[in-house]
């Protein structure tokens, strides 16, 4: 009992010590920017191309201190960056993520934190105050892969999906309980005194955002027109493959090569067909055809050659 109750206390000293050795607003923003990319750089463990596309906010929590014994708690400090209604990115505003937990759980971790909001609903509430997650949104185990769907909800219907790196890969983990509030302190010092978060997302600071911020914005931007022309692409793909089908149900070649055009010294030289060979010529079938057809109204079908007597 007397080891328990020393590595207890000992745990506790952790965190105002580590507390002092906090990175300042400008690191954090830059460990954040090299998280981002880091997740979105692995294919296997990247966040869903759907859910990028669609997602209204992202929240990334670089170097989250998490420590237990019995009773734990967990402490970090991110950027939160939501979509403008013109499909843009905003400048991020500082929060910071807190919670608790109990259960057999002993020792000292850091892990990177990445959230991607689906709807509003939470972003409204970080905003006003502050988010405790599970409560006033649902927050749900994030797919792992750029093409995954999740098991469990594949209309990705959940508010909020979380991923987290402790060591390695980024895999999918629930936050129910913990708390997103804005980090007011931080964004004053980095946009100047009187900064509330509305402003910050409009671009109305009294300073103008430091070189990392902008990185941080722009690196979202990037991640986000990435995932939607790759969306594009697949949808592209999967409207040529029912194109296929389609025309293989008819009994038509999806795309073949178009003949190669006959000059005119090579017409006139060309014997002419006899009556016999005019009269054996198949009829086209209507509506088929090897060639994509203009966007215009179809061409009259010409009229057939009548045969003469031998």
């Amino acid at each position: 009992m007397f080891a328990r109750l020393a590595l207890l206390l000992s745990l506790f000293v952790v965190l105002p010590a580590s507390a002092a050795d906090d990175p300042t607003d400008a690191q954090r923003t830059q460990m954040a920017l090299k998280v981002l990319r880091d997740i979105q750089a692995m294919p296997e463990s990247a966040i869903p191309d759907r859910l990028f596309d669609e997602a209204q906010g992202i929240l990334v929590v670089p170097d989250t201190l998490k420590i237990g014994f019995v009773f734990g708690g967990r402490r970090g400090h991110g950027l939160l960056s939501v979509r403008n209604p013109d499909g843009t990115w905003s400048n991020p505003v500082y929060v910071r993520l807190t919670g608790g937990s109990v259960g057999f759980q002993i020792g000292v971790s850091k892990s990177d934190v990445v959230m991607v909001f689906r709807t509003r609903q939470g972003l409204n509430d970080i905003t006003s105050g502050k988010l405790t997650l599970g409560a006033g949104a649902s927050v749900a185990t994030g797919p792992v892969g750029r093409d995954a769907s999740a098991g469990t909800d594949q209309q990705f219907k959940a508010d909020i999906w979380s991923w987290s790196r402790a060591r390695g890969l980024y895999a999918g983990v629930a936050f129910d309980g913990a708390v997103i509030a804005i980090d007011d302190e931080a964004n004053q010092r980095m946009y100047g005194p009187g900064s509330t978060p509305r402003m910050i997302f409009e671009h109305r600071t009294t300073n103008r955002p430091p070189n990392v911020i902008v990185d941080f914005r722009d690196a979202l931007e990037e991640a986000g027109a990435t995932a939607h022309n790759r969306r594009l692409v697949q949808r592209e793909k999967g409207a040529d493959i029912d194109r296929a089908v389609e025309a293989a149900e008819r009994g038509a070649p999806a795309a073949t090569t178009p003949a190669p055009a006959t000059t005119a010294t090579e017409s006139a030289n060309a014997p002419a067909a006899t009556p016999e060979q005019a009269g054996s010529q198949p009829e086209q079938e209507p509506g088929v055809t090897t060639e994509a057809l203009p966007a215009a109204a179809p061409p009259a079908t010409p009229a057939k050659k009548k045969a003469g007597k031998p």
